[in-house]
């Protein structure tokens, strides 16, 4: 299986360098950047993306807000999505839930097996076990 493009987006420029470390460097998975909602949804045409990680709570467009945004458009119908999250109560989780949800990352996560984390879950959708 080959390794899905990601889109990551998050306000925390801290978070946008772990992440990048996480996935890039240490998981080898190909990596583009984005600090906001609404800059991810204004650069969309710009994008090649197999999958988006996206923060949950960001300033403008929240993450699932994005998402439904980018869904809605012809070329990521059919991409899926991750939640990174500071929210972590099974309520506000089951929230997160949708169509073309993978799943959920809660933060703090543990920068060396955050590659592992999505490779799982991605691998697990081409398999046909994640709706």
């Amino acid at each position: 299986m080959s390794d899905p493009r990601i889109v990551h987006v998050d306000d925390c420029p801290d978070i946008r360098v772990l992440v990048q470390i996480a996935l890039e460097m240490v998981a080898g998975l190909p990596l583009v950047q984005f600090e906001s909602g609404d800059q991810v949804v204004r650069l969309a045409d710009t994008i090649e993306a197999d999958l988006f990680l996206l923060d949950v709570m960001m300033p403008g467009l929240s993450g699932p807000q994005a998402f439904r945004l980018l869904r809605a458009m012809p070329k990521f119908a059919s991409t899926p999505a991750i939640f990174l999250t500071a929210k972590a109560t099974e309520r506000e989780l089951k929230d997160l839930n949708g169509p073309g949800v993978l799943g959920t990352i809660t933060k703090p996560f543990d920068a060396l097996q955050l590659g592992q984390q999505v490779r799982k879950l991605w691998e697990a959708s081409l398999l046909g076990r994640v709706a």
